[in-house]
């Protein structure tokens, strides 16, 4: 049939049938809608990353929570600080006594003794020496024979022998001293004393105890964090992260990291070269010290509160990133891997 035939006077109802308007509307709208998402997925850009949760630690291990340890044995006298205390290098934490209080002047008296004991022993050195000089010239002289000139040269060694034992007695009590007389611990360094571990002065400890956990002040902060193991290849120390903290306002799009709001600019210091038991990787993020905001302040991003990061990589095109979640692909490889350093 053709158009001449549908036109003429035997087909009105049929040429008298338009298509609604609506239908011709959500056409146009389709098509525009189609031709809007193609130019989307094809020319927007998005910035791959590689993602992971983790917590705030310390980048120097000196400067984490470190425990307060017993320098003597004995029991607690007097605490100094209670927990939460915040101390400067050298306050007093506890004391710690001796269960026997007259402990100090024994081991004085002791060492009195054995002074004495050294300064007779080397008088009888010193009069072996006289001896042994004497006998050397009666040897020469021909008045004395060698079996006796020996024995002079013998008693000389054994009475440096009695010399040098009482010598080792005496730095033995003297480090007994020392340690017995330090006992009051001070902080040492300026921070916060995090919880005590021991108790009152009915407490019982020995070298080495526990005594309590200090948190050292003015430390560099760094985000502990987690990625997969398929992600770790792509990422050098020196790469950009940014950074999420718990409890802090955000609005993140992670491909558009320039359009996120509430997050913190971080970077990468050190990758460890094996897995932990989950399979995972564990990476330090430092603060990016030249970022325009810094990191909030410790008041607010404590040691422990938890985070999350996401490792700059590769940039795409939006269609190319859905394309690689959908099929569980592993991102690009860098063009220009950063250099490990």
């Amino acid at each position: 049939m053709s158009y001449q035939d549908m036109q003429s006077p035997y087909f009105k109802t049929l040429h008298s049938i338009q298509a609604p308007k609506i239908t011709r509307v959500l056409a146009v709208a389709l098509v525009l809608l189609i031709l809007i998402s193609v130019t989307f997925l094809t020319l927007v850009p998005w910035v791959q990353t590689a993602s992971g949760a983790g917590s705030i630690t310390a980048l120097n291990p000196n400067d984490r929570a470190q425990e307060i340890n017993a320098l003597v044995s004995g029991r607690i006298q007097k605490w100094y600080v209670g927990d939460g205390s915040r101390v400067k290098a050298g306050d007093p934490i506890v004391k710690v006594v001796d269960n026997d209080p007259q402990l100090l002047d024994r081991l004085n008296s002791e060492r009195g003794q054995v002074l004495a004991k050294l300064q007779a022993a080397e008088t009888s050195l010193d009069i072996a020496n006289i001896d042994r000089e004497r006998m050397k010239g009666l040897f020469d002289d021909g008045l004395a024979s060698r079996r006796d000139y020996e024995q002079a040269r013998l008693k000389v060694e054994e009475q440096r022998a009695k010399v040098a034992e009482t010598l080792a007695e005496v730095t033995r009590l003297d480090v007994n001293l020392s340690r017995q007389s330090v006992q009051i611990v001070r902080a040492p360094r300026d921070g916060v004393i995090l919880n005590l571990n021991a108790g009152d002065t009915a407490t019982l400890v020995s070298v080495g105890d526990s005594l309590a956990t200090f948190v050292p002040d003015d430390v560099e902060r760094v985000l502990e964090m987690y990625i997969d193991g398929s992600d770790v290849a792509l990422v050098s120390p020196g790469a950009p992260v940014r950074v999420q903290f718990d409890g802090w306002p955000i609005l993140q799009v992670s491909g558009w990291p320039s359009q996120s709001i509430g997050t913190f600019s971080g970077t990468v210091v050190a990758i460890d070269p094996s897995a932990s038991l989950d399979g995972r990787f564990r990476l330090l993020v430092a603060e990016d010290k030249s970022a325009e905001h810094p990191w909030p302040d410790s008041r607010y991003v404590r040691f422990g509160s938890k985070a999350k990061g996401w490792v700059l990589l590769e940039q795409v095109s939006v269609g190319y990133e859905i394309w690689r979640q959908l099929n569980s692909f592993p991102p690009q490889l860098p063009m220009n891997p950063i250099e490990e350093g």
